[in-house]
């Protein structure tokens, strides 16, 4: 607390000012003062630490992105978060150029949408590379055909469910395609005037590189923009331990429909023979009826069983396992 001056004090004070012995500019703190600028048509509402768990959630994506989507394209897919940065809409928007490729996509429970912008030559070489070519970009931008965008939109569909597992340390989203724009004019989501989160994402297909600027809608994070920090991110990291995933590969793996089958022996003969054959024909096969069935699971050998009958079905009795080592 400041010390409190007496009624003499306060007089030999005045005194001293009006006689010039003290400058009142001694006395000016105001100087020693920082004054941070605020733009009001830009208001900070996401942090650098907002920013940065975006840029983790979002590298999670990545790579998923990049091993799940070869599965489809049956090309090397290689995904780099570049950055993230705080913007309006309207200069995010402002930036697109036409014919662009945006997906308007809805994350429920979050209100609004988010907007996902994909280079056009990305789209191009993954239409190329669906219809059977090798992947290459057109050397002229056009406008996408109908058929085009029908096949962006199951591509789309992929990226976007990826989406569900890098979000779920902060909320367990349904995300859904609303739907594919082609004009920037006609993904007016928000004012253009709100604040916008934008991550871009370098996109490498076989060799065609690219841009994709996922523009993330403050008024969508607003009710989850609290746990949006690494502190948060990091211990519900921790609050997943390995059983629970271990776990959830077991029960993934019970579900597993694998076929099984049961050879009951080999047999040769010739195609004349083969065209002939009508029901009631014998083929004489290398097994005899006693003999132990090979039993398949997939491609493999798993067991060994002798052939019967159960509930009027045919079935078999497995006798012995076969080890991978034997």
């Amino acid at each position: 607390m400041a010390d409190v001056l007496s009624q003499n004090e306060i007089d030999a004070l005045l005194k001293q000012l009006s006689s010039g012995e003290i400058d009142a500019n001694d006395f000016d703190d105001s100087k020693n003062v920082k004054i941070k600028e605020y733009d009001f048509s830009r208001p900070a509402k996401f942090s650098k630490e907002h920013l940065r768990t975006l840029e983790i959630i979002f590298e999670h994506f990545g790579r998923l992105l990049s091993s799940n989507l070869p599965a489809y394209l049956r090309k090397n897919v290689q995904i780099e978060v570049m950055n993230s940065e705080a913007v309006t809409y309207s200069e995010f928007s402002n930036a697109l150029s036409n014919p662009v490729l945006l997906g308007v996509v809805s994350m429920h429970p979050l209100a609004g949408n988010i907007v996902l912008e994909m280079a056009t030559n990305i789209g191009y070489a993954m239409i190329d590379r669906l219809l059977g070519g090798v992947g290459e970009p057109l050397e002229k931008t056009r406008d996408f055909s109908e058929i085009e965008l029908s096949i962006l939109e199951k591509i789309f569909d992929i990226i976007i469910d990826l989406l569900r597992e890098p979000w779920a340390n902060v909320v367990e989203i349904v995300p859904h395609l609303e739907r594919i724009e082609t004009n920037s004019q006609f993904a007016q989501i928000i004012s253009p005037s709100e604040m916008i989160a934008i991550v871009t994402i370098n996109v490498n297909i076989g060799g065609v590189e690219g841009l994709m600027n996922i523009c993330l809608p403050y008024i969508t994070l607003e009710n989850v923009m609290d746990k949006l920090n690494t502190k948060y991110w990091f211990s519900t990291m921790q609050d997943r331990d390995e059983m629970s995933y271990s776990d959830v590969i077991e029960t993934a793996i019970t579900k597993a429909l694998i076929p099984i089958s049961a050879e009951l022996g080999r047999s040769s003969i010739s195609v004349l023979d083969f065209i002939n054959l009508q029901p009631g024909d014998i083929i004489k096969l290398d097994k005899k009826i006693e003999d132990e069935l090979d039993i398949y699971v997939g491609n493999i050998v798993k067991f060994k069983a002798l052939p019967g009958s159960a509930n009027d079905n045919y079935a078999v009795r497995v006798t012995e396992i076969v080890r991978e080592e034997e």
